[in-house]
């Protein structure tokens, strides 16, 4: 059956939208991949500045006779042993994002070839079947790219507050006294009571954003649907 000109069009339209949606994955795929990069690069610098600062931190508080070597490491453990969970949680996201991206491309991929196949043939249910199919992948990556840019701005942030927490410590040089290494301590552990109350909140934002995002998607492609069955 020969489509009029106004319903190739329309199916023209549809299909633009999906191949531009992978375009724009993949060039936030191969964007991410520079970003996980320069991220490598940052957790190591900032660890190795962190040790360096703890290490001064150390001696000095020994020197003074403030606080002993092996009670310092004991109680820098508190937020060594946070940030190296931290880290391993934002290196696992990282990998099992790549790896996800790369799927859902190659799905994408398939199911618009499907699509186009079905509606050149005018196939109306396999069109929705694979509608759903489709909208679930984009939705699917869109909870993803929002987890682990999310993820990564959290982490770096509770890096460098701890880093000007521990840089304001060294600053006093010889005038450090075991209380105001406490002091730094329970400031840590009230920030990061307070990113976890904001990781939660968060979370709930982007379930709201993703609900918002699929209400407008399937809209859209329902007002081309329509267009489509009226030409």
């Amino acid at each position: 059956m020969l489509l009029t000109t106004e319903k190739e069009n329309v199916l023209e339209s549809i299909i633009s939208s999906y191949e531009a949606r992978i375009q724009s994955i993949e060039a936030f795929f191969d964007t991410t991949g520079q970003i996980f990069q320069d991220f490598q690069e940052f957790l190591l610098s900032t660890r190795q500045e962190r040790e360096k600062i703890s290490n001064q931190l150390k001696e000095n508080l020994a020197q003074n006779g403030s606080l002993r070597k092996k009670d310092f490491d004991r109680m820098m453990s508190v937020i060594s042993s946070y940030l190296d969970e931290s880290e391993r949680e934002v290196r696992q996201l990282s990998h099992k994002y790549l790896n996800e991206q790369t799927k859902l491309v190659q799905q994408l991929r398939g199911g618009l070839r499907n699509f186009k196949d079905a509606l050149t043939e005018g196939q109306a249910e396999k069109v929705k079947e694979l509608q759903i199919v489709i909208k679930e992948i984009l939705s699917k990556q869109d909870e993803s790219k929002i987890e682990v840019t999310s993820k990564l701005k959290e982490f770096q942030q509770g890096q460098k507050q701890t880093s000007e927490m521990l840089k304001d410590l060294l600053a006093r040089g010889e005038e450090l006294r075991i209380r105001d290494f406490k002091t730094m301590l329970a400031e840590f552990k009230r920030q990061r009571k307070e990113r976890i109350t904001g990781q939660e909140r968060r979370r709930r934002e982007v379930k709201d954003m993703l609900s918002e995002f699929k209400a407008k998607r399937t809209e859209a492609e329902q007002d081309r649907l329509v267009g489509l069955r009226e030409a």
